[in-house]
């Protein structure tokens, strides 16, 4: 590792020892610490959100139907537009469809009118139906304000066919 190395002068009187120190091993020291910490480190944080999914186990038998004033439809469309309605298929028609938007807390205000006007509060269910035409922040924005309102029924389907039409009708 360290060699020492005698060299004489040229009157021969005097003898100089030079030192030279190997440094090969210290390098292969430094990547071992560089792989080490590379290894051992995390480079950024994931950033996850909490879904409330199903306890696990059986589940429940038959059609859960959810009553359609024990619940509120908001539909996301394109262009960060945001619908909602509390009607059925006969119901449902373009003064039914009303529109809102992420401003402020105008969708917490609307879950909370929505749920105080529930005949069972217990059993009230928010359901989120993107369009293809939906982008995904407004999906976590709106997961977002259902977390404000402290709602923790919700469901996320296809928009129906009849909503589609009716939707397409106000877009247009």
């Amino acid at each position: 590792m360290a060699d020492v190395i005698a060299q004489e002068k040229q009157g021969g009187k005097q003898k100089k020892k030079l030192i030279r120190v190997d440094m090969t091993p210290m390098v292969d020291l430094g990547f071992l610490l560089i792989t080490f910490f590379m290894f051992t480190t995390n480079f950024t944080k994931p950033n996850v959100m909490d879904l409330g999914l199903p306890a696990k186990g059986d589940p429940p038998s038959g059609t859960v139907v959810v009553d359609q004033k024990n619940q509120i439809t908001f539909i996301l469309g394109k262009d960060n537009r945001v619908f909602y309605h509390q009607s059925n298929e006969k119901e449902l028609n373009t003064t039914n469809l009303k529109e809102t938007d992420f401003s402020g807390i105008n969708v917490s205000k609307i879950i909370a009118e929505a749920y105080k006007n529930a005949p069972k509060p217990q059993n009230f269910t928010v359901i989120i139906k993107p369009t293809d035409e939906a982008n995904y922040k407004n999906f976590v924005d709106m997961l977002d304000n259902i977390a404000i309102a402290k709602k923790e029924r919700y469901g996320v389907t296809d928009i129906k066919p009849w909503e589609t039409k009716v939707y397409k009708e106000l877009v247009q």
